[in-house]
């Protein structure tokens, strides 16, 4: 083809019901995201609030709190995105044998007997 119909090509609209690779992925990146982390409206971010300035000091010709006293809210999380108790399992046994053979070093020459 052609550059000049090359492009015409290009710009052509696609079907509805189209299944190529373009709209395949245009679908998929429009789903919303399956993640686990994906916070929700139960779930509650962590959160610092200053309750009482104890020091104030001039910072620049500005007063400013110097120290505070903070209060810390812990994040929360609802049913779904509760974290797992114990880390995820990266690695598993694949065979097994039995406990492991320690290697015996034979310093003096023998003979095979068959």
């Amino acid at each position: 083809m052609r550059p000049s119909t090359m492009s015409a090509y290009n710009r052509l609209p696609h079907a509805p019901d189209c299944d190529c690779s373009v709209c395949w992925s245009g679908r998929e990146m429009a789903k919303p995201a399956p993640s686990r982390s994906t916070p929700c409206a139960q779930c509650r971010p962590a959160s610092a609030v200053p309750i009482r300035t104890l020091q104030m000091g001039r910072v620049g010709g500005i007063w400013k709190p110097l120290l505070s006293e903070w209060k810390v809210t812990p994040r929360s999380f609802c049913v779904k995105h509760e974290p797992n108790a114990r880390p995820p399992k990266y690695w598993s046994v694949v065979l097994d044998t039995g406990r492991p053979t320690p290697y015996v070093p034979i310093h003096e020459p023998f003979e095979l007997v068959g």
